[in-house]
């Protein structure tokens, strides 16, 4: 296999000694990785195709962390690993259950890797580690709202604007680490992820944020958990395959379809821009948080994605001075598609994990 490479952004000789944080994202199709130092520097990237089964990932993740150090060295300071993953994960114990699409029905995966490596080990689900990596990333790497100067929303802000002086536009990301940040993952299915104050949350049992099985949509539609109505069954990336299907990337195909006026394709699209402004709804009334950022698969399609949701937040807005009140378009981002920010979020919270440790269980080097 061949070895990692230095990210392109990466200037790996300019980089002093310290602490590397290796971040570790498992998905059903791919196992993606990066090394950062300790002023969040990328300094390599590498990911390798996903095998399914508790050996194979457990092995496979071993030899992505090697393919990591391999560029960058281990003598420039401490190393902690964060590890992504699916399924339902007891973090504080760095264990998987029901990581379905990975072939594991139970694991002590974080245990696992830190015994054969050497190095402290943390794991989080895999939609908090994306929004610990999104949450992290300047305002100007996310994409907020009328970005793009021809769009919908770039013209209702416009409007807005000049109706309501001392507004000026989107708002940046707070300074201040108090703030909340929640990232929506519009992937297969439909998740959020809350970051609080730089730390993510984790709730009671772990369920925080699984809004796409709220029941509130009124089409009813068959939920895979048993349910009808679920949120998600009208705001991911397998509700878009079921209600446009037969196409191989179906919300841009969707949105260009309704665009040209196919009167099926818009009512679908209503479905779907609906359905999201909903969870983004859901998650603002729920958390209020300062920044909402829309993340996974379908945010791919990049400002039409924006301009839907937009337009749907504004139709709830245009009957209810409540939710006019509090500016729900303004805090929407998108999150980069040009950056791993779950690999770069588990490397984040595998480094908050070791800081919070006695410092004579911070990895130096890695077991042979």
């Amino acid at each position: 296999m061949a070895a990692s490479t230095p990210h392109p952004e990466a200037d790996t000789d300019s980089v002093q000694a310290g602490p590397i944080s290796l971040g570790i994202d498992i998905g059903g199709t791919k196992i993606e990785g990066v090394a950062i130092d300790g002023d969040k520097r990328l300094l390599a990237c590498h990911r390798i195709p996903t095998r399914k089964g508790n050996q194979a990932v457990h092995d496979d993740t071993v030899t992505l962390i090697h393919h990591l150090l391999d560029p960058v060295g281990l003598n420039r300071g401490p190393v902690t690993v964060g590890l992504g993953i699916p399924g339902r994960v007891d973090a504080n114990h760095g264990i998987v259950d029901d990581a379905v699409n990975l072939g594991i029905r139970h694991m002590a995966l974080g245990p696992a890797v830190a015994k054969t490596t050497g190095l402290p080990v943390r794991v989080e689900n895999d939609v908090n580690i994306a929004a610990l990596g999104a949450a992290s990333q300047a305002d100007n790497t996310l994409i907020a709202p009328g970005t793009t100067p021809h769009s919908e929303a770039a013209r209702d802000q416009a409007r807005r604007s000049a109706s309501e002086p001392g507004r000026d536009g989107p708002r940046a990301l707070p300074d201040q680490g108090d703030h909340v940040v929640a990232f929506i993952n519009l992937g297969t299915g439909l998740a959020a992820g809350i970051i609080r104050e730089g730390r993510i949350e984790h709730g009671a049992s772990g369920a925080i944020g699984e809004i796409g099985h709220i029941s509130v949509d009124a089409h009813q539609f068959p939920c895979k958990c048993g349910q009808c109505g679920c949120l998600e069954t009208v705001a991911s990336g397998a509700a878009v395959e079921t209600l446009w299907p037969g196409i191989a990337h179906p919300l841009p195909d969707l949105i260009a379809q309704a665009s040209k006026g196919n009167q099926h394709a818009k009512e679908v699209q209503d479905i779907i821009g609906h359905g999201i402004a909903l969870a983004v709804q859901i998650v603002a009334l729920a958390i209020d948080p300062a920044v909402i950022i829309l993340g996974g698969g379908m945010s791919k399609t990049g400002q039409p994605l924006l301009d839907l949701v937009t337009e749907h937040l504004n139709k709830s807005a245009a009957c209810s001075h409540f939710i006019a009140s509090l500016r729900l378009p303004d805090r929407l981002r998108l999150a980069p598609a040009d950056l791993p920010i779950a690999a770069i979020g588990a490397a984040l919270a595998g480094r908050m994990d070791a800081d919070s440790r006695p410092s004579e269980l911070i990895g130096k080097e890695i077991a042979s």
